[in-house]
């Protein structure tokens, strides 16, 4: 069996670090790897796989011995720069960046969804925003079935969506230190701003999660409109996702539907309180559904509350997924 060299480019941030315990779990065939972050994380050792890695310094000859895959989530700056650079010396690189999803020459991935754009690649391959690929699972078995007519997203993000200071900012109760991250205190309150307001008043967290599942979907003129939420929770996501189908259907053959996708999973049953709670998704790379009910305000709905983590299936294990899909390919 080959063996493969990869490099994880943002090493040490939160999500670097649950890439190399998805890899940890996932025991790819991959005989090296290279751990990359800025310079004021350089010389940080990392035991992987019973193998200690120093973390090095990113720059232009980082990739030069030769990396088969690098997962990179470092930022949009570090993903425009570095990326092509990366991928100019064969290497496949998979970026957790918003950079390069919205580009039509690079393949916008969740691997039970459209794995096969990925296959059609250029040298990169863009992971979803993590709010965005939680919903694809359930809309993309919906949608092959009944044809989805129009999606209202309402979501309720975890804390860990925004980083490290993000988490800083929940644990400030009594509001004595300076915000590191949000406008506002987070602590007992919601905040419907993530990421910044654009000029048509949606926030560009909300566009998009609109542009993703259009392109994802290979739907570009479906309907879809969102609000996007952070709320005090520190970790996985919440959503809320009413669906308007162009045809009937029976809703228990829609459940069996649901259940029957892959690495989705249904948890409905409202009369012993079973439903997806965030403290149960953490630490799972499935997506989580239920609270699946008719909308009987338009002739063909139904509403459903999707919960996932998002540091994990919304960034870390989907890019890992990816990898693991393109070596299992090649074998």
């Amino acid at each position: 069996m080959k063996k493969y060299k990869l490099a994880i480019v943002g090493a040490t941030g939160l999500v670097g670090r649950t890439v190399m315990k998805v890899l940890e779990e996932k025991k790819l065939p991959i005989e090296k790897y290279g751990l990359f972050a800025s310079e004021k994380s350089a010389g940080e050792k990392f035991n992987l796989l019973g193998k200690e890695y120093t973390v090095s310094k990113l720059d232009e000859h980082s990739f030069d011995e030769g990396f088969d895959f690098a997962i990179f989530s470092a930022g949009g700056d570090v993903s425009k720069k570095y990326g092509p650079i990366a991928a100019s010396k064969g290497c496949i690189v998979v970026d957790n960046s918003s950079y390069f999803r919205m580009d039509e020459n690079v393949p916008l991935v969740v691997p039970e969804v459209n794995m096969k754009d990925a296959y059609d690649n250029h040298g990169i391959i863009a992971n979803p925003n993590c709010s965005t690929i939680q919903a694809m699972l359930p809309l993309k078995a919906l949608d092959d079935k009944y044809k989805i007519k129009r999606v209202v997203y309402s979501t309720y993000q975890a804390c860990s969506g925004a980083g490290r200071n993000g988490l800083v900012d929940l644990l400030n109760v009594d509001g004595s230190k300076p915000l590191q991250k949000f406008p506002h205190p987070i602590y007992d309150n919601c905040l419907p701003h993530i990421d910044v307001f654009l000029d048509n008043g949606y926030t560009k967290e909300e566009m998009k999660m609109i542009n993703e599942t259009r392109k994802i979907l290979h739907r570009p003129d479906l309907k879809i409109t969102a609000t996007t939420v952070r709320v005090p929770v520190s970790n996985s996501h919440s959503e809320s996702i009413n669906i308007e189908f162009e045809n009937d259907f029976d809703l228990n053959d829609l459940i069996t539907t649901l259940n029957n996708f892959p690495n989705l999973v249904v948890v409905d049953d409202p009369k012993n309180n079973l439903y997806p709670l965030a403290r149960e998704a953490t630490g799972h790379d499935e997506v989580f559904v239920g609270r699946i009910r008719r909308d009987d305000s338009v002739p063909y709905g139904v509403n459903i509350w999707v919960v996932a983590d998002n540091i994990r299936k919304g960034a870390a294990s989907n890019a890992v997924q990816i990898v693991e899909k393109l070596i299992e390919k090649e074998q």
